[in-house]
């Protein structure tokens, strides 16, 4: 007898759907997926921007993770729809609900960041208390949720001729486990972004006790190119280029610094991308036309190959905003812009304009090309450099095992390698392990710092070389590959002291992969490990605790007395601490390496180690007074 039949079978309407695959509709449900939530609601007073009618957004974080974001736009319209329903009920309950549907540009939006009507309802779903309230034409509608159900609906008359939309709400703790906390600096970071990409639209930014911000921008994307570079060597001036044309808008700022990366930020209705046909469009025009341009001025020789669009990247600091009615995503998550307009309105933008600005701006294409081809240059001298590692590649093999003891499974996406530094950590990791699954990679000393070193000297460094062949990446056309068959772990795991030297390595660890091999990243392959800082011990019973506020937390939580201690470091901790607080799966803290957070160590350690002293002077000047100095 089948144990599968008809009473199996259920249909999950909108808000419990949501409810019970979150990440489907928002991407996660750690601290990130907050943040979206957050900006789901904060988008839809962006498209009131967009559309011509709020000039400003007011967003405030309560110290209880009450979150109230307010704009003075149209308001949501309210009464009864054609089936008696309320309508603001609607908007915010019902999937596909909203007047982001209609592509004539005629009524309701022109062009919007959310077009499937479902983001306000997944912040309403997954929030433990909601509260819209819109006003319009001297009258106002509220409106009190939990969790996705209505509590209450009210209509009213109010003075004056005020107009807007204000949604409070909590996040659903049992939805968000790792927290409901914001982080302010990347909301604050993604409030910015918003600012320079909706110029003279103002931001008013208050987060708990923090003093009120206002946060604008009247030259847009022009200023974000400033910011992004405003620690770095300019090579070229910015070019910036924008057109509106059948309601598909574009804007293109982009400058070349002395970096060995590049930077991309892309947006559609002002919602960020990774990737997407608009850079796809942007890529192809940049490349034709520098081709073209050095083609015809002898920058290139006649046996010179064409520059490729890997080298021309080397440097490169783009803002790239597209503005269309109705974009087509690879998800709900709005990551990947599908679009095919798009690829075609970039392309012939860029493939004009860019020609007009090598022909007015002779120094700065000569600047692009020479960085081509020092890329160039760079990428074969890396080639040559593994093709001499390949040849000792006997050597190679016979030191590595001195520094990696590896897992014996062969299923290695079940395989995961800790980063260690030190003989004494490195110890007390492989005693700890699980031999099966678990790999230890000892380094010996701190990692290169690679931020302003090409690759073929990189290799040279035994660390990085090392790495490279233990993780299972190949060195090609001198590129660092990622072949996700040939990739030996399923999880790289950076394992250091909760200390100044700890962070350092971190930092250096995280440059490199960010610098040379981001698709690791990118793909969710990059952990770090998070060691407690104290031990709770009460009898027999231990309580780990990883900073200063898990431990004020744990103080409250309990009355009984325990002695404390500061953990020691990883070399120093007996193998069944390493094992419950580093390497138990159960018991351990990872937290998950983001593209967002290696840029942002990039970033800082530039400032810091760069050629320029105005940033390094300011960060002292800043953070002077967090110093602990014994006199």
């Amino acid at each position: 007898m089948l144990d599968y039949g008809v009473k199996d079978i259920k249909t999950l309407e909108g808000i419990e759907a949501i409810r019970l695959r979150p990440g489907m509709y928002i991407g996660s449900t750690g601290p990130e997926g907050v943040r979206h939530i957050t900006l789901e609601i904060i988008s839809n007073a962006v498209d009131e921007y967009l559309n011509g009618h709020c000039t400003t957004c007011s967003i405030t974080v309560g110290t209880d993770g009450t979150i109230t974001i307010s704009d003075n736009g149209r308001g949501v319209p309210f009464g009864k729809a054609e089936d008696g329903s309320e309508t603001l009920v609607n908007v915010y309950t019902k999937l596909h609900t909203g007047a982001k549907f209609d592509n004539s540009g005629k009524t309701g939006y022109n062009t919007s960041g959310g077009m499937n009507g479902v983001g306000a309802k997944a912040t309403n779903a997954l929030s433990v208390s909601f509260t819209v309230t819109s006003m319009r034409e001297s009258r106002q509608a509220i409106a009190k949720f939990s969790r996705g159900e209505l509590l209450s609906y009210t209509e009213n008359t109010i003075r004056g001729i005020a107009s807007g939309t204000c949604v409070s709400f909590k996040p659903d703790a049992d939805i968000f486990k790792e927290g409901i906390s914001l982080d302010y600096n990347a909301l604050r970071k993604q409030i910015q972004e918003l600012a320079y990409l909706s110029p003279g639209l103002v931001f008013n930014f208050k987060f708990e006790d923090k003093p009120e911000e206002v946060i604008t921008s009247q030259n847009g994307i022009k200023d974000y190119i400033n910011d992004l570079n405003k620690d770095k060597t300019k090579l070229t001036s910015v070019f910036y280029t924008e057109n509106m044309e059948d309601r598909i808008g574009v804007k293109i700022a982009m400058q070349y610094n002395d970096s060995y990366t590049d930077s991309y930020k892309l947006y559609t209705n002002s919602i960020p991308n990774s990737a997407g046909t608009h850079l796809t469009g942007f890529r192809t025009a940049l490349t034709t036309t520098i081709n073209d341009y050095a083609r015809d001025n002898k920058l290139l020789k006649d046996k010179d190959a064409n520059i490729s669009g890997e080298e021309l990247k080397e440097g490169l600091v783009l803002v790239l905003s597209f503005i269309m009615p109705d974009p087509v995503f690879s998800g709900q998550t709005k990551d990947v812009l599908s679009s095919s307009e798009a690829r075609t309105a970039v392309q012939r933008l860029v493939s004009k304009e860019i020609k007009v600005w090598l022909e007015m701006n002779p120094k700065d294409a000569k600047a692009i090309v020479d960085k081509a081809l020092l890329a160039r240059a760079a990428r074969e001298k890396a080639k040559k450099a593994k093709e001499t590692v390949r040849k000792a590649d006997t050597k190679r093999r016979i030191l590595l095992p001195d520094v990696l003891a590896d897992a014996n499974s062969k299923e290695r996406h079940l395989c995961e390698v800790f980063l260690v530094e030190g003989k004494s950590a490195a110890g007390s990791t492989k005693e700890a392990r699980d031999r099966n699954t678990q790999a230890v990679f000892a380094l010996r000393g701190k990692i290169l710092n690679v931020l302003k070193t090409d690759l073929h000297k990189a290799l040279q460094n035994k660390e990085i070389s090392g790495m490279i062949d233990a993780f299972g990446l190949e060195v090609k056309d001198g590129k660092v590959i990622l072949d996700e068959a040939k990739l030996r772990y399923g999880k790289i795991i950076i394992t250091a002291d909760a200390d100044v030297d700890g962070s350092h390595i971190r930092i250096l660890f995280l440059t490199f992969i960010w610098k040379f091999c981001p698709e690791l990243i990118e793909k969710g392959y990059i952990y770090a490990a998070v060691p407690p800082l104290y031990k709770a011990t009460m009898g027999t019973q231990i309580k780990y605790l990883k900073d200063d506020a898990e431990l004020e937390a744990f103080r409250r939580s309990t009355s009984k007395k325990f002695d404390l201690g500061r953990m020691k470091g990883l070399g120093e901790m007996d193998p069944d601490e390493m094992a419950e607080t580093v390497m138990s799966a159960e018991t351990r803290t990872l937290k998950q390496i983001t593209m967002e957070d290696a840029a942002a160590v990039a970033n800082v350690f530039m400032s810091l180690m760069g050629e320029s002293v105005t940033p390094r002077k300011k960060f002292i000047e800043d953070n002077a007074w967090r110093a602990n100095i014994d006199v």
